[in-house]
């Protein structure tokens, strides 16, 4: 069945998403926050808030869009996303999310659905926006046409090393962590449900909680540990990832305040994410 394009270009109806400090610290450990990481993950320290947290109160919104272009979500995988953080997320609260579709676009054997979200907090303020590219495998070959390209002011440079590289290993019961922060697809979780979906080897990682072990990562090597530094990160997701797998993010600074990265499985070939950036403070 091809997917509805009539709700392109249709805000959806704002999502209201309530936390607390808990839910915090429970996306903090999801995305493998340690106890040297304390501010995030101690309530008598605030907690402070991981920025890459913006997907959370966002993905019911996203979901509602999904939905609404009938599609298989069974055979949906992240392809990639991006968040602009306008203001740091307040250690609990309660935010409002509206998302639209922006464009359904046919990559032949997918589907690109990309789906624009603002987020804001109580007072009407924006707090973030975040933008998700999620395939449909499956959906292409519509006579639709092809996503534009956008290519990226920041870049990884060609002609030198890398300027830092964070290793760490993910655990093997990281994605029954992580999905308590919302994404509760059974890709995550169930291995009958995993070899359904094409994944023999069993339930994979979520793409955004390797996204959030790239932005501790940023933190730790370029703002101090102080991730409330980071002001936005984008990032393609291009292999799966399986929890127990070690990651690797290598990153270059460039101009003040951007970074290119790269984040790779240690003793594996190819990157599980690229064209990926962040921005900080200086």
């Amino acid at each position: 069945m091809p997917l509805e394009l009539s709700v392109v270009g249709k805000p959806q109806e704002a999502v209201t998403h309530t936390y607390t400090w808990k839910d915090t610290v429970l996306y903090a450990l999801g995305i493998g926050a340690k106890k040297d990481e304390l501010d995030f993950l101690y309530e008598g320290r605030g907690p402070k808030v991981y920025p890459s947290f913006a997907v959370v109160p966002s993905f019911s919104a996203m979901f509602q869009a999904l939905l609404g272009c009938q599609g298989n979500l069974a055979m949906v995988v992240h392809g990639g996303e991006k968040v602009v953080v306008h203001k740091p997320f307040a250690a609990a609260g309660t935010v409002k999310t509206v998302a639209t579709v922006r464009g359904i676009y046919d990559m032949r054997k997918f589907a690109n659905v990309v789906v624009e979200m603002e987020t804001k907090d109580e007072k009407g303020e924006l707090v973030c926006t975040t933008s998700a590219k999620i395939l449909f495998r499956g959906e292409g070959g519509f006579g639709g046409d092809p996503a534009p390209k956008e290519p990226s002011e920041i870049a990884v440079p060609k002609d030198r090393a890398a300027d830092f590289r964070v290793e760490e290993a993910t655990t093997a019961e990281q994605a029954l962590l992580y999905r308590l922060s919302g994404d509760v697809n059974p890709l995550h979780a169930d291995p009958d449900f995993a070899t359904m979906a094409g994944f023999a080897q069993g339930p994979i990682l979520h793409g955004l909680c390797t996204y959030g072990y790239m932005v501790r990562h940023v933190a730790k090597a370029v703002c101090g540990g102080d991730a409330t530094k980071i002001t936005g990160f984008e990032a393609q997701f291009r292999k799966p990832v399986w929890p127990g797998d070690t990651l690797v993010t290598e990153g270059w600074k460039l101009a003040p305040g951007k970074v290119a990265l790269t984040v790779g499985v240690k003793d594996k070939p190819d990157a599980v994410i690229t064209n990926a950036w962040a921005t900080v403070k200086e």
